[in-house]
């Protein structure tokens, strides 16, 4: 693998970040509770999710929520923090893997219920968990190009179809051992929202500059981690050694031109315990600037991010230099420096 895509910014700012969660926890106590019949069939030790993924919990949404009011509500209280009004608002990007149908985009649900003018463009984005990263770097070229003042990046993330067939599945006499571990990742899942607002630097002295980074891709291994609304399937062992390769290769090329060795935090993409561990080893990071969420939200796919980052928030101070990172399926991998 040769070659990483890098980007520079001289006056973008990442006015602020919001979430908004499922009140619905579930625990992966109750989720294997439901599969017993198959664990103990198949003679899989329990506590898998667990001990192995490190993931205790995670949300889901409770009757009444969705989604796409909690991704509307996550984009209002976005504007709120950032002092933006939606009328100012030049291009909103909507990241979600979740879409509930082909057509028209989610971007435009989302468009409607933040009350955005009809000249702000507006468009979905999508390449697995890296997608919230790619909408704030596209973003962010548009705005350092002078087509639009403000940006806002949406992502809304429902796991519960999902969940439900993915078990229901792991039920049947059909499975074996191999199959219940390819859809064990589906298992790890969890649904929440996000949202980031992005503006001029010069204009917003108080927002949090971003610098800039690298992407690379190893499409080679797109076979290696397929999902729908059926089940999400993987093979996991070659999906973390062809990401970790994917990492370790962006990393040191990215050497001569970035010094990330002692960022004061490093948000990642919360997938679990054993590829959050393989990460900081192979890259050798201290664990202790890397803040997790997975324990109990889970994988929340392009939403992890910018859910990590806005709980991490409160704890971040002035000019504290922050790298979000993450691999998507695919596979591809996204390295963006901010500033505090």
């Amino acid at each position: 693998m040769t070659g990483n895509a890098t980007t520079r910014f001289h006056n973008v700012s990442l006015l602020s970040v919001a979430s908004s969660l499922p009140s619905k926890a579930t625990a992966s106590a109750d989720i294997e509770g439901k599969l017993s019949a198959g664990l103990k069939r198949l003679r899989l030790p329990g506590n898998l999710l667990e001990r192995v993924a490190g993931v205790t919990e995670r949300r889901n949404w409770a009757e009444g929520e969705s989604f796409t009011e909690a991704t509307v509500a996550a984009g209002h209280e976005a504007l709120r923090r950032a002092g933006v009004d939606a009328s100012q608002v030049g291009l909103l990007i909507n990241t979600s893997v979740t879409r509930t149908h082909l057509e028209p985009s989610v971007a435009v649900r989302m468009h409607h219920g933040l009350g955005m003018p009809s000249s702000a463009v507006n468009f979905d984005i999508a390449n697995a968990c890296l997608g919230f990263v790619n909408g704030m770097t596209l973003a962010a070229q548009m705005i350092e190009a002078g087509q639009i003042r403000y940006a806002i990046i949406v992502n809304g993330e429902d796991a519960d179809e999902i969940q439900v067939n993915t078990i229901n599945r792991l039920l049947r006499d059909d499975i074996g051992r191999e199959d219940f571990m390819s859809e064990f990742a589906s298992l790890t899942l969890g649904s929440g929202a996000a949202a980031a607002v992005l503006g001029r630097t010069d204009e917003h002295p108080e927002g949090h500059q971003i610098l800039g980074g690298v992407t690379r891709a190893a499409t080679q291994f797109h076979e290696l981690c397929v999902g729908s609304v059926q089940g999400m399937f993987t093979d996991a062992k070659a999906l973390l050694r062809g990401g970790l390769d994917l990492v370790v290769s962006a990393w040191k090329e990215a050497q001569t031109d970035w010094n990330w060795s002692t960022m004061d935090h490093y948000i990642t993409h919360q997938v679990s315990r054993v590829h959050t561990n393989a990460i900081v080893k192979a890259v050798g990071l201290d664990a202790k600037r890397v803040p997790t969420t997975y324990p109990t939200l889970g994988n929340v796919g392009p939403a992890s991010i910018p859910i990590t980052l806005d709980l991490q928030s409160k704890s971040l101070k002035r000019d504290d230099r922050v790298l979000l990172m993450g691999v998507g399926s695919g596979l591809n991998t996204a390295m963006m420096e901010l500033k505090w």
